[in-house]
């Protein structure tokens, strides 16, 4: 097997493994942590595309600028959970439908 190969297979399994972590919880701090899997997957995905077509440095500059949105995402989705804990009292996403105001 390449490294290609197993790059490629890594990106999956970390795929997977994001995805399963979306559809079993409903805490919102480990909803935060899913999506940042899948990210990291969306990540080495990109890189290990960029090495296959010789382009490395494209791949990895768009990379850097998908860590740059995802940081975003990850410190808002964080103060959002901490907003609904001092609310709510729960993380539970569930809870949510009470805060229709």
């Amino acid at each position: 097997m390449s490294t290609l190969t197993i790059l490629a297979g890594g990106a999956l399994a970390l795929f997977a493994v994001g995805l399963y972590g979306l559809l079993i919880t409903r805490n919102m701090i480990k909803v935060v942590v899913a999506l940042q899997i899948l990210v990291k997957a969306a990540l080495l995905a990109l890189v290990v595309a960029g090495k296959a077509s010789d382009q490395i440095n494209l791949g990895q500059s768009l990379a850097m600028t998908v860590i740059v949105a995802d940081t975003v995402v990850a410190v808002i989705g964080l103060a959002l959970a901490v907003q609904v804990k001092r609310v709510l009292g729960t993380m539970d996403l569930t809870e949510l439908s009470k805060l229709r105001g």
